[in-house]
């Protein structure tokens, strides 16, 4: 009976997910909507990270924020995510020490 609801459960995830990709394949959109749902992914990223930003430390959320400023600076210059990842914590270790 379990094998049945776990089986039946990835089912009903998997099929919305499925859909939308054999349909979309079928559409043809205009530039404007294909550089809105590029920017999909990176607002979802930055609504996910920026309410975790601001309660790095309690009642001081201006060390999160800067360690986020410092993220964004060391990404614009290209570097690669780990340097970026690794040069906000030096950033906030600092800023708290």
């Amino acid at each position: 009976m379990i094998f049945i609801i776990i089986i039946g459960m990835s089912l009903v995830t998997m099929i919305p997910r499925i859909i939308p990709a054999f349909i979309v394949e079928k559409f043809v959109f205009k530039d404007w909507i294909n550089r809105w749902l590029s920017a999909i992914p990176y607002a979802a990223l930055g609504a996910m990270i920026f309410p975790g930003i601001l309660y790095v430390k309690d009642n001081n959320p201006s060390v999160g924020i800067i360690g986020g400023i410092v993220a964004i600076i060391l990404a614009f210059l290209g570097l690669n995510i780990v340097f970026v990842v690794v040069g906000a914590i030096i950033a906030v270790y600092l800023i708290t020490m």
